[in-house]
């Protein structure tokens, strides 16, 4: 592999530098010969998006690898390095270390209770079986599970928990002994001090969280992926959920009303905040950077969500930052982000694994 050379300001450490690149790391020391691919500019680790589905696609749950892989690229191609898929109904595993490929980091398949989630995407368990569900999803993927906090209860007309709170205990603490942290969807008030209680370790929208459980949320450490491209559908949902369940269509109309605020009320009480898109079905890909936009509508510092979206949410994920000896992942921008987020969406060089990719 060629060694590579860049030149312009590293971010967040603000310092204008020369970086090189040698077998997919990331080095300060001088290396003769490499090639300039770069010069000038600001240099990020690249974006993360932290709540992505490439085994899903508008139509529903993709069935062939190669299909993943193109969703996979879309967003890569848009400045995502790394994904954390949350959740797939195919087991694409053998893409982990496919060079072309974003960073991986697989959650399994969703775990939700039978007809209490989208068709042909969960492993539906019953609550007999959904603590051992959790166990063997820990194993499938790296490090993650995902489960389905709640649902819309057809019975009941509205949103409601999937399984009762020792349940979600019992799961979260097997997930958790078999050395996988658990990410949990969630948009209703009912089901998050459950979930919290047991101790998840992420809140995926995260739409009915109170101010009491935000701040239950910062003391704990327990990080909100807000998902704010995906709440921006709440309003087509309900349209079409009206005429059979008016009171879950105006429930999802008040949840979308009231997020930004949710949103800057978590950002303030110090809750670690992370940028995912939920793409895959409703949400297309490659949107990480609008997403970032909307985090700083809700009030986050272009810094902060700059974070949210990199070095961050890189470090959450278990991943160097542009350090010496670090993954050679780097996105370079013609001007400051911190100064217009918008540039976010035009990344003039990207470099993964250690390759030029654009």
């Amino acid at each position: 592999m060629t060694a590579l050379h860049l030149r312009g300001v590293v971010l967040p450490d603000d310092v204008e530098r020369d970086v090189w690149v040698v077998g997919g790391r990331l080095t300060f020391e001088p290396v003769p010969g490499a090639s300039t691919v770069a010069s000038g500019g600001f240099l990020l680790p690249g974006l993360v998006d932290a709540h992505c589905h490439p085994g899903i696609a508008p139509g529903g749950p993709v069935t062939e690898v190669a299909e993943a892989k193109r969703l996979a690229l879309i967003d890569r191609d848009a400045g995502v390095l790394t994904i954390r898929d949350a959740g797939s109904p195919i087991d694409y595993r053998e893409l982990d270390d496919d060079p072309d490929m974003p960073r991986l980091i697989r959650a399994g398949r969703h775990l939700a209770p039978p007809r209490r989630y989208m068709p042909g995407l969960a492993v539906e368990c019953t609550p007999a079986e959904f603590v051992a569900q959790a166990a063997v999803q820990a194993r499938a993927g790296h490090g993650w599970i995902k489960i389905v906090g709640d649902w819309i209860d057809r019975g009941a007309g509205d949103l409601g928990p999937t399984y009762d709170d020792s349940t979600f205990a019992a799961a979260v603490a097997a997930a958790h002994d078999a050395g996988a942290r658990v990410a949990v969807h969630t948009f209703s008030e009912a089901a998050l001090p459950g979930l919290v209680a047991a101790g998840v370790d992420s809140i995926e929208h995260g739409t009915g969280l109170s101010l009491d459980l935000i701040d239950d949320l910062a003391s704990r450490g327990t990080a909100l992926v807000p998902t704010m491209t995906n709440i921006l559908t709440f309003s087509d949902i309900a349209e079409k959920a009206q005429p059979k369940f008016p009171e879950y269509a105006e429930h999802m109309r008040r949840l979308q009303a009231g997020f930004p605020a949710v949103v800057r009320a978590a950002y303030e009480a110090g809750v670690p905040i992370y940028v995912g898109t939920d793409a895959g079905g409703g949400v297309a890909h490659g949107l990480a950077a609008s997403e970032m936009l909307l985090l700083a509508d809700a009030g986050m510092s272009p810094l902060d969500v700059l974070a949210a979206g990199s070095w961050g949410a890189r470090e959450w994920l278990g991943l160097p930052g542009l350090e010496e000896g670090g993954l050679a992942d780097i996105c370079v921008y013609p001007e400051d982000p911190r100064q217009d987020l918008g540039v976010l969406k035009a990344p003039t060089r990207m470099v993964l694994r250690g390759r030029v990719i654009a």
